[in-house]
């Protein structure tokens, strides 16, 4: 693969008005629109008949991670308000797992909303959690880059963070969705199989299922299989830049369980169809880090932007023999998951390992998810995207969903 840095980021633009960006999510998951593009074949259905295009005795991996309530709203005592959004736990724990856990006091990496405005001191919240009222403090300690370090603690402290964030936290709905968090979004900003805490945003390709079309997976003979990638607020940092050389991706948390490798290895020989940009990110991110394992290379799960584009990368070795490699190192380990970070872009140019078709929602203009796009199904995404807007679909978090065979 060849470096992809020259690709420009106006070959990824389109016009998207405002009222084609779903401001609300469908009434029901499974009935939003499904655009299907196989083969330069586009055409329209809805989300609840996708498993008849699915091949049978294939498997679909999800990524059950599930969004915090990250975004916490305090009050100076002149009035003014001051919006904490919690992006990463720091003290005592960086491990996300773990964080959420922990009672008070914990330290946390944040983006402070009106932050000249809170020169110093702590700002103070009274909540009930059970009927137990509950003193919340929020303190800012340091500085990190674009973001701050702030110490939260609580009295009396019986509570976990976790339990904070659910009693006193909002949904950290994306910003173009230009509103404020309702209550329905507690529920609909969430897969219906999400099980760990540490995302503040949505896979929302995962959005649309419904207990009836896992149904419908079963009755076909299409396995199932779940990963972990925690979202970060990254996501929806723009390419401000006119080539991608100078953007750097954003790093985010992957667990990957040895069964689901096993899986993988037992379904190589059939489809596998990834839900979400996220759970591709992953799964690809994983042959990686076999790669590196392959070479001996230093077996830190780490993936940086453009490993997959150098050249001692470039392996002879089957898929399975390098999944096989991961299960060994985690076998000699006595490893039953593994625990990664991955800053992986995938471009035009990227050789896919991995995935084979791809749920997604339709992503922002210039953003790297278009990006994966492209790199999944060629120009046809142009193609696809037009389709859309002629076709009255709805764009974004909330809107409706493609099903992308990719191109060989």
């Amino acid at each position: 693969m060849n470096l992809p840095d020259k690709i420009l980021m106006n070959d990824f633009d389109y016009l998207l008005p405002q009222e084609r960006i779903a401001k609300f999510p469908v009434v029901q998951r499974d009935q939003s629109k499904l655009l299907i593009n196989k083969q330069g074949v586009i055409h329209k259905d809805l989300f609840c008949n996708i498993v008849q295009y699915l091949p049978g005795n294939s498997l679909v991996l999800f990524n059950e991670t599930k969004v915090i309530q990250a975004r916490l709203q305090f009050r100076r005592e002149s009035g003014g308000k001051i919006e904490i959004f919690c992006l990463e736990p720091k003290q005592p724990t960086s491990e996300i797992q773990l964080a959420f856990q922990q009672s008070s006091p914990v330290v946390w990496k944040c983006l402070i909303g009106n932050a000249k405005r809170w020169k110093e001191g702590s700002m103070k919240k009274r909540i009930k959690i059970d009927q137990q009222e509950v003193e919340f403090f929020a303190k800012k300690i340091g500085k990190e880059g674009e973001a701050y370090l702030v110490e939260f603690s609580w009295y009396p402290s019986l509570f976990n963070f976790s339990q904070l964030l659910e009693f006193t936290g909002l949904v950290p709905l994306p910003p173009y969705l230009n509103r404020d968090a309702e209550k329905e979004d507690k529920e609909r900003y969430q897969t219906i199989y999400a099980q760990y805490d540490g995302s503040v945003a949505a896979p929302t390709a995962g959005l649309h299922f419904t207990d009836e079309v896992f149904e419908m997976l079963k009755e076909k003979n299409i396995q199932s299989d779940k990963v972990i990638l925690h979202v970060g607020a990254g996501t929806f940092k723009p390419v401000s830049t006119d080539s991608i050389e100078a953007h750097e991706m954003h790093t985010e948390k992957i667990i990957i369980q040895k069964s689901t490798i096993e899986k993988l290895i037992e379904k190589q020989g059939e489809k596998i169809i990834v839900v979400g940009t996220t759970t591709l990110r992953t799964l690809e991110s994983l042959y990686w880090f076999g790669a590196k394992l392959m070479i001996n290379e230093l077996s830190v799960f780490s993936i940086l932007q453009w490993d997959p584009y150098q050249e001692k990368y470039r392996l002879e070795n089957t898929i399975t023999e390098v999944l096989e490699r991961i299960v060994e190192y985690m076998d000699q380990n006595d490893l039953s998951e593994l625990h990664g970070e991955t800053q992986l872009m995938i471009a035009p140019g990227y050789q896919f390992k991995i995935a084979d078709i791809l749920i997604t929602n339709f992503h922002q203009p210039k953003s790297t998810l278009l990006l994966l796009v492209s790199a999944f199904i060629g120009d046809d995404w142009k193609k696809a995207y037009q389709y859309a807007m002629d076709n009255e679909f709805r764009f974004l978090s909330y809107g409706d969903s493609c099903l992308f065979f990719r191109e060989k």
